[in-house]
């Protein structure tokens, strides 16, 4: 284990972070905000960051052709398909960076030499539904080739907490009409017993309603637009009938 590093001044990032939220990764793993803020506040007190933090990931951004300022440090969530190509790109300019790495493969991104695994088992859940176990990478570690670090791992449980009880509070419930069909209502049918089958040519793999299209919203995953048949029978395999007793009773209320 590393001895920690001196706290450096790091100066007003929140403000510089703010002006970058709306802006998101190539890889459609969007970084909740309180997570990259604790990410971000660890890292600078763990590597006494001291100059300008950038954030160069964002769609149709170019990161080999970003204006990095002169001393400054890349902290941002890269496409994790092409992050060992960046890790190249920076550690080969001297730019210093801490970057979102995918768990289980982060290691792959030590073939490039000064380059420190930080393994905190970060269970970060993005903006767009993905949960992924979440580790990092620096060239500011210049004692470390991999290590631990239980307090970023607390960091960003911490974040996560509050991030979860925003959702609890403000995430919309989408209910999608017998039309379409998604993975998670196939998991629910498993689940609950009830065998369906949807055949190859009764069904178009859509990315979301055009109802949702004017809200920038879309079907987590995709789903399946059915045909009408399709529609029907779907309908019917997952809903109960009234008895006979039941639509007597329907009769005599109102």
């Amino acid at each position: 284990m590393c001895a920690k590093r001196d706290t450096a001044a790091f100066g007003d990032y929140l403000g510089f972070v703010e002006k970058f939220q709306p802006k998101k990764t190539t890889d459609d793993c969007y970084t909740p905000g309180p997570v990259y803020d604790a990410v971000l506040a660890w890292a600078a007190r763990e590597y006494g960051i001291g100059g300008q933090v950038v954030r160069p990931f964002y769609p149709n951004g170019n990161y080999e052709a970003f204006d990095y300022p002169e001393g400054c440090v890349v902290v941002d969530n890269p496409p994790f398909s092409i992050l060992a190509q960046i890790v190249r790109f920076y550690q080969e300019r001297g730019i210093r960076f801490f970057l979102f790495a995918p768990g289980l493969t982060t290691f792959t991104a030590l073939r490039t030499e000064g380059v420190c695994a930080v393994c905190a088992d970060a269970n970060i859940m993005y903006e767009n539904g993905a949960t992924v176990r979440t580790n990092f990478l620096t060239n500011m570690d210049a004692r470390c080739r991999a290590r631990s670090a239980p307090g970023l791992f607390e960091a960003v449980k911490e974040a996560m907490e509050e991030v979860n009880r925003g959702k609890a509070r403000e995430l919309p419930k989408y209910a999608y009409p017998d039309d379409v069909l998604t993975a998670a209502r196939l998991n629910w049918m498993s689940a609950h017993g009830v065998a369906f089958e949807v055949p190859a040519g009764e069904c178009e793999l859509v990315q979301g309603l055009d109802a949702q299209r004017p809200l920038g919203k879309s079907i987590f995953g995709g789903g399946l637009l059915l045909s009408r048949r399709a529609a029907a029978e779907r309908a019917a395999a997952t809903r109960w009938e009234l008895s006979p007793r039941e639509r007597r009773l329907q009769e005599s209320l109102g």
